[in-house]
């Protein structure tokens, strides 16, 4: 094992935390080797698996004045330079950024107008080491290296625990959560100071991209933001239908005038039909709602020349102008004097027979 003099981690990798010298198996050290710290590291000295001392930015030489452990560990032999065994892990004490974070699976949310529904959020958040050697004997323990892909798991489940709890007590729509992430954001981070505290770590950022419903509560949504935009719905009618007619218009084809008009016509016919189904439809009476009563029939009876239904009581066909017998419409009664249907054989009030007498 070769004895090591100068010791530092000059090259760091974009996501790496902790980086541990040597990387695999314990270094062979002497009294008087220098320590390099950069101003973005803090360096935890281990020996025989203890933390014995963190040291801050500069060069640093491994005496007895600096770990007084040191001494007892390994005896002065040698004139002061025996060799000894140990590590030196250094933390990257730099803010780790645009870590994402996100929901794996729906999150149930009561929402107080579409009710039970499901939603996704996701974001980024940003970190630091705050405490080196808690990290390092907490978290990394024995590995040579550590990079932030090794904790991002955990962290995320950290962070969807609290946000859960926050997102279902706040009592509203969807429709207003997006105008809330601001606030929703720093409760979230607020709450989970203490847990990335623990860990020796400090949470410097937390941002909330998008709280979405899924695709089903989305269309529904789109539909309902299209008939606001709709307005009256009479006018829209009414577009729909010059729009229409416009169309037909223009397909009219190159026939010339009266094959153009008879394209417009189409499209009047087109329009008004389109129009009238429209007001029907709109017109129906809605569920629960008297029905109008139909019209009476009228009583009809042939013409004797064309046939055609002449109304009872008309005195010439409306279609070819023949008189019409006219019966009489009633009969007196001569006891009581009461009107009868002409075809009435016995008064309907006193019972005289309304028959005509018979001939002697």
């Amino acid at each position: 094992m070769a004895i090591i003099d100068v010791i530092e981690h000059p090259n760091e990798r974009s996501d790496e935390i902790v980086r541990r010298e040597p990387e695999i198996g314990a270094g062979e050290f002497v009294l008087g080797s220098q320590l390099i710290v950069r101003e973005s590291q803090r360096a935890v000295f281990f020996r025989d698996g203890k933390a014995l001392d963190v040291f801050g930015p500069g060069r640093h030489t491994l005496s007895t004045d600096n770990i007084p452990l040191l001494g007892g560990l390994i005896g002065l032999p040698f004139g002061g330079r025996s060799p000894f065994t140990a590590e030196v892990y250094f933390v990257s004490m730099r803010e780790f950024t645009d870590l994402k974070w996100g929901t794996p699976q729906p999150l149930v949310y009561r929402d107080k107008e579409f009710g039970m529904i499901r939603l996704r959020a996701y974001g980024t958040y940003a970190m630091r080491v705050a405490d080196p050697q808690l990290f390092v004997t907490d978290i990394v323990g024995t590995r040579g290296a550590y990079a932030t892909g090794a904790i991002e798991e955990y962290l995320r489940g950290i962070i969807l625990n609290e946000f859960n709890d926050l997102l279902g007590g706040v009592q509203t729509s969807i429709l207003d959560i997006q105008s809330m992430t601001g606030e929703i954001a720093t409760a979230t981070r607020n709450a989970l100071s203490d847990d990335f505290a623990r860990l020796g770590l400090e949470l410097r950022g937390f941002q909330i991209s998008a709280v979405t419903p899924p695709e089903e509560v989305q269309q529904r949504i789109d539909e309902r933001s299209g008939m606001a935009a709709i307005g009256d719905m009479n006018t829209y009618v009414q577009f729909k239908t010059a729009q229409a007619l416009g169309d037909v218009a223009k397909g009219g084809g190159g026939g010339g005038a009266a094959e153009a008009g008879v394209g417009v016509g189409a499209g009047l016919g087109m329009g008004t039909v389109m129009a009238q189904t429209m007001r029907d439809a709109f017109a129906q009476p809605a569920a629960g709602q008297a029905q109008p009563a139909p019209a009476a029939a009228v009583a009809t009876h042939p013409c004797p020349n064309c046939r055609f239904d002449v109304p009872d009581g008309a005195r010439f066909c409306p279609n070819c102008g023949t008189a019409q017998q006219v019966a009489a419409a009633t009969i007196t009664c001569p006891q009581c004097g009461t009107q009868n249907a002409a075809a009435a054989k016995f008064c309907t009030e006193c019972g005289t027979s309304l028959a005509p007498p018979a001939t002697p």
